[in-house]
């Protein structure tokens, strides 16, 4: 059979090589870093964890199916996830098809597969293979926006950040209150000089627990209409977390959902306690001094960027995956329309999807490579699929707000279901259509 490359030993590329192999297709795995776990292994030099971080989805939710983890806690932390992403590795045989510390650093396109030049401990080495899972991840390359004016202070993005002794005693502004942001935020109050945030839109706050239970486990049953799901949510949130405006952020300009909710209501206790202060837009800098668009000015020792990530595929061409502005353009976010040997895992961005939704993603890629393999009729019924009829909606209804960040976005009960449907048709072809 024909072998195939996993790049990234993430929870991904852990899900692909456990697809793959499920079914006998032959596997070689490319690590950068010393061991399994992707992010969560915080002495990746890759990783962008943080010592205080933990899930922001419930346990149950985001677990594996067949590898539920061994711990009664709702919201575990990293070391917990990086100890359950190296089980789960053991469990089913996938450490040892890994190549470790050995980075990728190029694919080019040869004999209808691809040839993948590598450099580890031995040095560099190009292999050729029929196809190449890219599962390197979606947070790691950080988006650096530009200022006008310079700061004459200390300046670092929170993929930098690691533990809240590098804030103690300073001046700090977070520019960005995203879900890393705002942890960040809760960190700083307790050994920072002070906190300020600077944002330039509102946001919706999540509570971790509803009614004594994780809040993503509430209605896990058929999903409620968007429009209906986002009145229903926003009156719940309003009741149990207030107005955010209140504490000084900006109304939201958009429903709820139609961008990631926060869910820490921490940094919403730290406003009304006075630790934290939000503050508008940035104007410019002007050495240790930062202009808000309002007017107001104050100095800072450190400015930490919680600005988020760009995806990069650095060791391929971009005309190989389709780019189409900030993102791949890729059939369920998995498949170049061109069929081209490439094919991404976990280019999906989700409220609740979980690693799960991610298994399943490669489920539906084993699936086809199998088909490859051995049902080349329904193999191409499959591309001719992709090929001539429109593609599912993956939105649910929700109206997405056009940010780079939200190019991959996706609502996970449609995405899911839209997985099963391909993957059931893939591996059931009406009798009509058989060849």
């Amino acid at each position: 059979m024909s072998r195939y490359a996993i790049i990234g030993a993430g929870p991904s590329g852990l899900a692909a090589a456990r697809a793959l192999t499920r079914r006998g297709i032959g596997v070689d795995g490319y690590e950068a870093s010393r061991g399994v776990g992707g992010l969560w292994d915080i002495d990746n030099p890759r990783s962008t964890m943080y010592e205080s971080a933990h899930l922001i989805s419930s346990r149950t939710t985001t677990e594996f199916a067949e590898f539920p983890m061994r711990t009664t806690v709702d919201y575990p932390g990293h070391r917990a996830l990086r100890q359950y992403f190296e089980d789960y590795a053991e469990h089913f045989g996938l450490t040892g098809l890994f190549r470790f510390e050995t980075t990728v650093t190029r694919l080019e396109p040869r004999d209808g597969g691809w040839d993948l030049t590598s450099v580890g401990p031995e040095g560099a080495h190009t292999q050729w293979y029929a196809g190449v899972v890219l599962a390197n991840g979606t947070l790691a390359r950080p988006n650096i926006p530009t200022f006008t004016g310079s700061f004459s202070g200390e300046s670092m993005h929170t993929s930098a950040y690691k533990s809240p002794a590098q804030l103690a005693g300073k001046r700090v502004l977070l520019i960005g209150a995203g879900n890393s942001g705002c942890d960040i935020a809760v960190d700083a109050v307790h050994h920072a000089a002070s906190v300020d945030m600077s944002v330039r839109r509102g946001y919706y706050f999540a509570p971790r627990y509803l009614f004594g239970r994780p809040s993503d486990t509430l209605n896990q049953g058929r999903p409620l209409p968007a429009r209906l799901k986002q009145a229903v949510d926003s009156r719940v949130l309003r009741a149990f977390t207030g107005d955010p405006v209140r504490f000084g952020f900006p109304k939201p300009d958009y429903r709820i959902y139609e961008s990631h909710p926060i869910v820490n209501t921490m940094v919403l206790n730290h406003l009304g306690q006075g630790d934290l202060r939000i503050r508008p837009d940035i104007d410019r800098f002007d050495g240790p001094t930062v202009r808000f668009r309002d007017g107001t000015a104050d100095d800072y020792d450190l400015v930490l960027l919680a600005t988020g990530y760009t995806l990069d595929y650095p060791f391929v061409d971009r005309k190989h995956l389709q780019w189409q502005g900030a993102a791949p353009r890729l059939f369920l976010n998995i498949f170049p329309a061109s069929f081209n040997g490439l094919y991404v895992m976990g280019m999906i961005e989700a409220s609740g999807i979980g690693w799960q939704g991610r298994y399943e993603q490669a489920d539906l890629l084993a699936g086809y490579l199998d088909a490859v393999e051995h049902d080349a009729t329904n193999a191409a019924r499959f591309r001719e699929r992709v090929t001539t009829r429109p593609w599912p909606d993956l939105t649910g209804g929700y109206r997405y707000l056009g940010l780079d960040r939200m190019a991959y976005y996706v609502n996970k009960d449609a995405y899911r279901g839209a997985v099963r449907r391909e993957r059931h048709a893939l591996e059931n072809p009406a009798p009509h259509s058989r060849g």
